[in-house]
């Protein structure tokens, strides 16, 4: 598995790739269908782009597919409130935004149409599908895109232009004065449900809705309560020497930490230790084998603060503003665990969310990657839920810890404890959120070593085991990953 997942990058940046599984894609086929029912109209603006490039190409995959078309900015139809006035409402159609030069796929009305019967009447108000580029006839650069993530969108569109709304007509006749009115009825609808992903490649386009880049500055909470930082440590005070000041220099308000010892014998390190302001530091001892696990969880039943925040020594800190912005966004009531981005000593992304069923297990995801890249659509650089972040680094309400029950310390002493805490809070209605505005630099597993010993690697080979039986993570598809992109690659990368 781990050779694949360093061929499969590779693989997914010739561009070779994508053309190889369209090609499978089109043997396969699609359902096709005749019906009309409901009715399908696609709202085609010419005054969004006046070279009108391939429009004819356009209108030909809509007729094949049974989609009306309104050209807004013909003459005949000059406006958007022309076309509102032009449909028959009491139809209760769909809209499909599109602009010029785009085409949907052969099949793509009739599998919106299968959801939208399954669906009912009652069902969402927006169906969205996957997208990819095309130019000069090639298609290329596609977007497996994740299921619904409100926190993504926030920061990139990646609805508009590639999907069904239910919009009536005063949903319509709102946006007629502004030249953004599709991106404007899509956020509509997004926020008055969740919207379908249809996990198929549907629309074939010429460009997509630019990003935002940098993420705008987070507003951060103006009266944040007390944080429990938790440090488990043994020996290397090198390293617990540079958390702790990162911790103390950050921006925040009331802090406790308390440092887990876990049997150090280093002389420096034990009287490290003993000169930490006891006004400011709390050292608990914890003899035995490591159990990151139980470690945690006898702090936590220590802690003071509204706020625990779980902590790796081998964290170093580039900016003050990190706690406050990790805590801002865990105060949030539908929000779990939330996760910073953390890079290599290299720059290199070591953390940027993790995804399910990765290797069967779980992985990082963006990995090896350089955050000034691109990488899949600036996902690592953009705030979004996961299914779950490294306890490297994690915030989340004390309460929120105790009604799961904290960490798992029998399946899981060492390994997937993160992740089982992040699914578990996921269950109960508590989100994972990912947070690259808070970013540290992570000197990974540095003081423990790794588990290349018998013993750690049955111990890793029994967390697996516990992970694959209760989360089903040799099964399942993350929700915000996609069956079409590899298990064996953490880059996001085709499926072949």
């Amino acid at each position: 598995m781990r050779a694949r997942g360093q061929l499969a990058p590779l693989l997914s940046q010739s561009p070779r790739a994508y053309m190889l599984w369209a090609l499978r894609q089109e043997r396969a086929g699609r359902p096709q269908s005749s019906e009309a029912s409901p009715p399908v109209i696609a709202l085609v603006d010419l005054r969004a782009d006046h070279q009108r490039l391939d429009l004819a190409t356009t209108f030909a995959s809509l007729a094949a597919e049974g989609v009306e078309a309104l050209a807004i900015g013909s003459p005949q139809m000059p406006t958007l409130a022309d076309a509102a006035a032009q449909i028959d409402w009491s139809q209760e159609p769909w809209l499909l935004p599109l602009a010029p030069g785009d085409r949907i796929a052969p099949g793509a009305a009739a599998t919106y149409r299968a959801a939208m019967a399954e669906q009912g009447g009652d069902g969402p108000r927006l169906l969205y599908g996957d997208d990819d580029l095309v130019s000069a006839r090639r298609r290329h650069t596609p977007y497996f895109k994740p299921d619904w993530n409100s926190e993504l969108f926030a920061h990139a569109d990646y609805l508009t232009g590639a999907c069904l709304l239910r919009a009536n007509r005063a949903d319509m006749e709102a946006m007629a004065d502004h030249p953004d009115w599709a991106a404007r009825l899509t956020a509509k609808l997004a926020g008055e449900g969740t919207p379908l992903h249809l996990r198929e490649m549907l629309h074939h386009r010429r460009r997509r809705p630019a990003l935002c880049l940098p993420a705008a500055p987070i507003h951060l909470a103006s009266d944040l309560p007390m944080v429990s930082v938790i440090v488990p440590t043994r020996n290397r005070v090198d390293l617990l020497r540079t958390c702790l000041e990162g911790v103390a220099e950050a921006d925040y308000p009331d802090v406790e930490i308390i440092v887990v010892d876990n049997d150090s014998d280093d002389s420096e390190t034990l009287a490290y230790l003993a000169a930490l302001d006891p006004a400011r530091h709390r050292v608990l001892r914890h003899h035995g084998p490591f159990n990151y696990s139980a470690i945690n969880n006898r702090a936590v039943a220590a802690a003071r603060g509204r706020l625990l925040c779980l902590l790796n020594n081998d964290i170093e800190m580039v900016e003050p503003r990190w706690l406050a912005t990790l805590a801002t966004q865990a105060l949030r009531p539908e929000v779990g665990a939330v996760g910073a981005r953390l890079l290599y000593p290299d720059g290199r992304i070591q953390h940027a969310g993790v995804v399910i069923g990765v290797g069967n297990a779980a992985g990082h995801a963006h990995r090896f990657l350089d955050p000034r890249e691109e990488g899949y659509f600036h996902r690592h650089s953009l705030p979004q839920f996961v299914s779950a972040v490294t306890a490297a680094c994690l915030l989340v309400e004390r309460h929120k810890f105790l009604a799961v029950g904290g960490l798992d310390e029998t399946n899981f002493p060492v390994a997937f404890n993160d992740v089982d805490l992040c699914l578990r809070l996921n269950q109960r209605g508590w989100q994972s959120l990912y947070e690259p505005r808070a970013t540290l630099i992570h000197h990974e597993s540095v003081s423990r070593g790794l588990d290349q010993d018998p013993v750690g690697a049955a111990r890793f080979a029994g967390e697996l085991a516990a992970l694959q039986r209760l989360w089903r993570t040799d099964e399942i598809y993350d929700p915000y990953h996609h069956p079409q992109l590899s298990r064996a690659s953490e880059r996001f990368a085709v499926a072949l």
